[in-house]
């Protein structure tokens, strides 16, 4: 987390909203071959109290998830800040980025609980997709799915705590934020420039 709290979302909704919408995430953890990193599609509880997520079962995080304290961080768009993009001289470049922590013990799903959490992400994302029909697990050989179930694992979070940072030049005077969005949305980073005119202002700073 970013220690200008000028970054850090008062709304309540905010960075769940974030975490659905990007719904991929690096999963971190300590074991002892030193601390490693996995990356998942995630799926957030209604209640936001839980992240759900699965990994290859031979991936080397796996064996070690269980019972640890976990950290999932989920990134949004991000882009260098050039200082020449400011009307004052005395400014130092810096980098607007969006991330999201999560923090939490993590237990190992049982194999229905599992089938449910992918049902649950392809629901989410054929919706997107807005595959007509989507497509579901019923397509498929039952006994290949069962097969290819078995080669990952399943995980849950229980969220203890979360420590979102959007930092969008919340620190920054409107005129100043509008030269920065113009900025970098020539640079090519539309997503982050869409971001900093929807979030960067008074909505997203404390």
């Amino acid at each position: 987390m970013h220690p200008n709290s000028a970054f850090r979302p008062r709304q309540d909704d905010l960075a769940e909203l974030l975490v659905r919408e990007i719904g991929f995430a690096a999963i971190f953890a300590s074991t002892p071959d030193g601390p490693r990193v996995a990356h998942a599609p995630v799926v957030l509880s209604d209640d936001r109290t839980t992240l759900q997520f699965h990994l290859a079962r031979g991936n080397a995080l796996t064996r070690h998830l269980r019972g640890a304290n976990a950290l999932a961080v989920v990134q949004g768009p991000d882009a260098y800040v050039s200082a020449s993009w400011y009307a004052d001289a005395d400014q130092v470049p810096t980098w607007n980025y969006v991330a999201i922590e999560m923090e939490g013990v993590v237990r190992k799903l049982e194999a229905a609980e599992l089938v449910a959490q992918l049902d649950t992400l392809s629901d989410q994302h054929e919706a997107r997709v807005g595959a007509n029909p989507p497509w579901t697990r019923d397509k498929m050989n039952p006994a290949l799915f069962s097969k290819m179930t078995g080669a990952i694992v399943g995980f849950e979070m229980r969220i203890a705590a979360w420590r979102p940072t959007i930092k969008l030049s919340q620190n920054k005077s409107a005129e100043e934020r509008a030269r920065v969005i113009e900025g970098v949305e020539a640079t090519g980073h539309g997503a982050l420039a869409q971001l900093m005119r929807h979030l960067g202002g008074d909505k997203a700073g404390a």
